[in-house]
């Protein structure tokens, strides 16, 4: 390196294939679809954008499509964020936030669209495409049947996906299709590019699990088998808008040990809507707390009902009932707060609700990864730890839908 000129040096500094590791350069041979799957951190969203620019830059693009989970993220992070297409040396394409496109000096073009809406890609037309976090979009199915029909430009369109994995069935069949091709890299082999405190979180927190192997490795994991809900049963009943809600409810677990920060409080909010035989639910979010302190996780718990609109805070009083009571008493304002107890086991409570899903019942307005991964392992032989994101949601359900055995209300 010393014996390098500026200008060679600069050049250098340009040379992504110099420093990019195996996994974010593109596998050699004619593909149609790349698949790149890497742990948190593992520059995925920088390979996406390097390869877009070279491809671009080549003359090999003309139009390309961007898709991510929402425009915010399309925007932010594949091109305005520090791995994005506008980030690093050399050319800079110029946005035009209203148009919803960058634009290139040598003409090229890349439109970004949001896969919360599917519909948005009929239409338009591409000869490559760049889709970020695909296990993380709303409508995964749809919205890559419509990006893939709309690669129909130019001797061979392709298709770059980069995302950390889980076992979407949507992803599993385009991994198995002739024409696509994969990389992996795990959080590591990027490791020289992430800060040491990141790191150090990652490994206390997912070190020795399945997240380890998913959110770090980058593995696709399957569902176990005998957990009560499926990622192929969540996916099919995933609501394409939002319907008229009547109640909204949040319901909250708390810790089982009220202030140990190793402990999880659950917080899931919850709507219903439809006629007296034909009840339905739909899951509005997770706003679950990981180490909270109490007064944290109520406050957490009453901003989203507030936020929401929600006639009452729904909280299970088994642990520490009483600063349960006083903690959300004292920020909830005018959204009652009730108790309830649990009676039974967390499996058999859960029982009802999965069922409701099997019957198309209940569905999710948006991805909520880690509350579908919690119920995706649950009720599987050996599975650990505590499900309270998803003992928080079945309070939801129940007091919405299983009126025949949901818990007796306490108001406060």
């Amino acid at each position: 390196m010393e014996s390098l000129t500026g200008a060679e040096l600069r050049l250098l500094n340009r040379d992504w294939e110099f420093w990019a590791h195996d996994a974010q350069l593109p596998p050699p041979g004619p593909w149609r679809t790349w698949v790149f799957l890497g742990g948190r951190g593992a520059g995925k969203t920088e390979a996406g954008a390097a390869w877009v620019k070279r491809i671009v830059r080549a003359g090999q693009a003309g139009r390309v499509a961007l898709v991510a989970p929402t425009f915010n993220d399309a925007r932010e992070v594949m091109i305005e964020g520090p791995a994005g297409l506008r980030a690093g040396a050399g050319e800079r394409p110029a946005i035009e936030p209203t148009r919803r496109r960058v634009v290139w000096e040598n003409g090229a073009e890349a439109h970004f669209f949001s896969a919360e809406d599917p519909e948005s890609l009929r239409g338009p037309q591409f000869d490559a495409a760049w889709g970020d976090e695909f296990c993380y979009w709303a409508q995964p199915e749809a919205t890559l049947g419509a990006l893939l029909h709309g690669l129909r430009l130019g001797e061979a369109p392709k298709l770059a996906l980069t995302t950390t994995p889980r076992p979407l069935a949507a992803l599993k069949r385009l991994l198995g299709a002739s024409d696509t091709v994969r990389t992996l890299a795990s959080t590591w082999a990027n490791a020289h590019n992430l800060a040491p405190d990141f790191l150090a979180a990652l490994r206390a927190r997912w070190t020795g699990s399945v997240h380890d192997r998913q959110e770090l490795a980058g593995a696709l994991i399957e569902d176990p088998a005998g957990a009560l809900w499926t990622r192929e049963l969540i996916e099919s009943v995933r609501a394409p808008s939002l319907p008229g809600l009547d109640r909204i409810l949040v319901a909250v677990d708390p810790p089982v040990s009220i202030g140990k920060a190793s402990n999880a409080c659950g917080i899931v909010a919850a709507g219903a809507y439809g006629g007296e035989a034909d009840r339905r639910a739909i899951v509005l979010a997770d706003a679950s707390l990981q180490g909270a302190r109490p007064e944290e996780w109520a406050s957490a718990a009453a901003r989203l009902a507030r936020s929401l609109n929600a006639e009452a805070i729904v909280a299970e009083a088994n642990n520490g009932g009483e600063l349960v009571r006083a903690m959300l008493k004292l920020v909830a304002g005018d959204t009652a707060v009730r108790l309830v107890n649990a009676r039974v086991s967390k499996h058999e409570r859960a029982l009802p609700v999965s069922a409701l899903y099997i019957r198309g019942r209940v569905s999710h307005a948006s991805v909520f990864a880690e509350l579908e991964d919690e119920m995706c392992s649950f009720g599987a032989p050996g599975f650990i730890g505590s499900p309270d994101r998803l003992d928080a949601l079945v309070w939801a359900i129940t007091e919405l839908l299983v009126k025949d055995v949901r818990p007796r209300l306490r108001p406060l």
